[in-house]
């Protein structure tokens, strides 16, 4: 019983990490290097398993501004990386970094009122 709960929280993980910013980064990613999308994706994937980790542990230790503080950083890690490869992709990526952030204040401007 207890693997097929694992088996289900799994499940709800995956289907709740997949978003459209993932979608258009990754493509961004792709088109601006040259590469194959899909394996782009299951790389980057695999790479992202430990900072997925750390972002969970992140926030269950230190909270959501720490964790939200650890997204930001490695949202400017992906710009920097970016610009390796094309300096308007890297542009681009800060770009929608930046509006992540501005989304994140206006949110919670927003509920304030709700």
């Amino acid at each position: 019983m207890e693997d097929m709960k694992l088996l289900i929280a799994a499940l709800a993980f995956a289907f709740f990490i997949i978003c459209p910013r993932m979608a258009g980064i990754t493509s961004l990613i792709a088109r601006s290097s040259g590469l194959d999308l899909i394996k782009v994706t299951v790389l980057g994937s695999l790479v992202a398993i430990p900072l997925v980790a750390a972002m969970v542990l992140i926030f269950s230790r230190y909270g959501l501004i720490a964790a939200l503080a650890f997204a930001v950083f490695t949202d400017f890690l992906s710009a920097l990386a970016m610009r390796e490869i094309s300096l308007k992709a890297g542009i681009e990526t800060l770009v929608i970094a930046l509006f992540v952030l501005i989304g994140v204040k206006v949110a919670a401007y927003v509920s304030r009122f709700i």
